[in-house]
């Protein structure tokens, strides 16, 4: 992006910008940790009193839905929703297959199997951007609560080079951001969800399917404004792994993890 273009986007949307993302980054860590963790107690009884906006989203629907299960809440409910965790999304009691796996490669490959090139491709939009997961982790890094880490830590970067005035960055990680998006959450995130719905047993987790649709319209409400703003272009490129494509640049911000 040239100075001029900086000009017009610091005067004209450049605050908007910033506190789209810090909103942005805050959802999907707390979204993310709805599909990589089972609820303690405190976050039931949050959720229990959370405020919702009434703005008539999808994300305002999962909110209500969540509000109105734990209205009837009760000493038992903690055990209920890790039951239904472990049984939709680990497979627990389930002899043939995980009902709703959090994994892309799951909803994106022909064998619906866990790693395979949605695994790949993931890892090397981390890598791009100087990210990975910690050393020790073992969990496959398609994982939709990792996809949601690294959206956020995208979004904190974009405001880290507004912040800087440094456009061009700016520019580079939105463009990921908008890429990764498109190739690796909006491509399988409604496959997800719906199965969450068919198999889930409370409505607390047909709530989280409802917020995870909230996420994709936002998401991509978001972007379309971003493109519009900073003339990206219709074409979203996918970054491939090495071994598919010639490496196209060096990272874009700065070492670190996922989570």
């Amino acid at each position: 992006m040239d100075q001029t273009n900086l000009i017009v986007l610091e005067s004209a949307v450049a605050q908007e910008m910033r506190e789209a993302n810090e909103t942005r980054a805050a959802f999907c860590r707390f979204l993310a940790s709805l599909y990589l963790y089972e609820l303690t107690d405190e976050q039931i009884e949050a959720f229990a009193h959370i405020e919702v906006a009434g703005d008539g989203t999808l994300i305002d629907e999962g909110l209500r839905t969540i509000k109105e299960y734990l209205r009837h809440r009760h000493g038992g409910t903690r055990q209920e929703l890790a039951v239904d965790y472990a049984r939709v999304f680990l497979g627990a009691g389930s002899y043939d297959r995980i009902l709703a796996p959090p994994y892309e490669s799951v909803f994106t490959s022909e064998e619906r199997i866990l790693m395979q090139d949605a695994r790949d491709g993931a890892v090397t939009y981390y890598r791009r951007a100087g990210l990975d997961l910690p050393a020790d982790n073992t969990t496959p890094e398609d994982h939709l609560g990792f996809e949601l880490q690294f959206a956020a830590a995208l979004a904190d970067n974009a405001n880290e080079a507004l912040a800087a005035d440094d456009g061009e960055t700016f520019a580079e990680v939105v463009s990921l951001a908008r890429s990764f998006f498109v190739h690796h959450q909006q491509n399988w995130l409604p496959a997800l969800c719906e199965a969450i719905d068919e198999f889930a047993e409370t409505d607390f987790y047909r709530g989280v399917a409802q917020m995870t649709r909230g996420y994709v319209e936002s998401e991509s409400s978001f972007f379309d404004e971003v493109t519009s703003v900073l003339s990206l272009g219709d074409e979203v490129d996918e970054i491939l792994p090495a071994w598919d494509v010639a490496d196209e640049g060096a990272p874009v911000v700065t070492e670190g993890t996922v989570a």
